[in-house]
């Protein structure tokens, strides 16, 4: 038995789950929405999830669970998980938005791509004058103690520059349209549970340093910040908070 459910709803679990749960929900439910596993095939099982999302098996477990609570899927004992999802809506029509479809896991694999290209590009390009308004957004950010809906916007302004920063309007473009789907996603919420006041100083530290590196023209150093930056990224994503 199929069931139809809107694409734009929220698979909300019964009761309270781990953030690493929740982002696992968010990741198969894209996966099958996006007919990567298509109605009525079987899921892969609950060894190769957890090995390829780099997760615990309870953890996946637990997302299953939450996906057969809406009807998502139907497990059989002994056979395995079973998509049931059908959309309600047409094939044919178009998305009101690629956030419905991306993960959070999604979103650090093109921030992984793009970023350290904007970044090498930033510290070549950026003119004095871009690098002036930097470094006041850089300040702005300094100055938040315990503000973190103001912190968050302060972080989007930030990168945003730095994208503008490279002259290539086609991926500052690109760039703005991973930070639109951030902020619609659920990767929102995970980062306003994780600022805390000592993580909102750790990361004006961290911005502080690599706006030195553009400052400076140092492209290795620039470019090996976002990385590290981005794998600790990935591991704060994949932590119960």
């Amino acid at each position: 038995m199929t069931h139809q459910i809107d694409d734009d709803i929220t698979l909300a679990p019964v009761q309270p789950v781990g953030a690493t749960v929740q982002i696992v929900v968010d990741t198969l439910f894209a996966r099958i929405k996006s007919d990567e596993y298509p109605l009525d095939t079987r899921m892969p099982s609950e060894r190769t999830l957890a090995s390829e999302l780099g997760v615990a098996r309870n953890t996946v477990r637990e997302a299953l669970d939450v996906l057969e609570t809406h009807n998502v899927i139907r497990r059989r004992a002994g056979s395995g998980s079973f998509v049931t999802y059908r959309s309600n809506t047409p094939r044919s029509a178009p998305a009101d938005t690629v956030a419905d479809d991306t993960s959070p896991l999604d979103h650090l694999v093109v921030r992984g791509i793009l970023e350290p290209e904007i970044v090498r590009l930033a510290v070549i390009n950026m003119t004095p004058r871009l690098i002036a308004a930097l470094s006041e957004t850089l300040s702005q950010i300094e100055a938040i103690q315990t503000d973190v809906d103001g912190f968050i916007e302060l972080e989007d302004k930030l990168y945003t520059q730095i994208a503008e920063g490279t002259g290539n309007p086609l991926l500052a473009s690109c760039y703005q349209l991973a930070l639109t789907t951030y902020r619609q996603s659920f990767r929102t919420k995970l980062r306003r549970r994780s600022l805390t006041p000592k993580r909102l100083q750790d990361y004006q530290k961290r911005y502080n340093t690599l706006f030195n590196a553009i400052a400076s023209r140092d492209v290795a150093s620039a470019v090996e910040f976002i990385k590290l930056h981005l794998v600790e990224e990935q591991q704060l994503l994949m932590q119960d908070i």
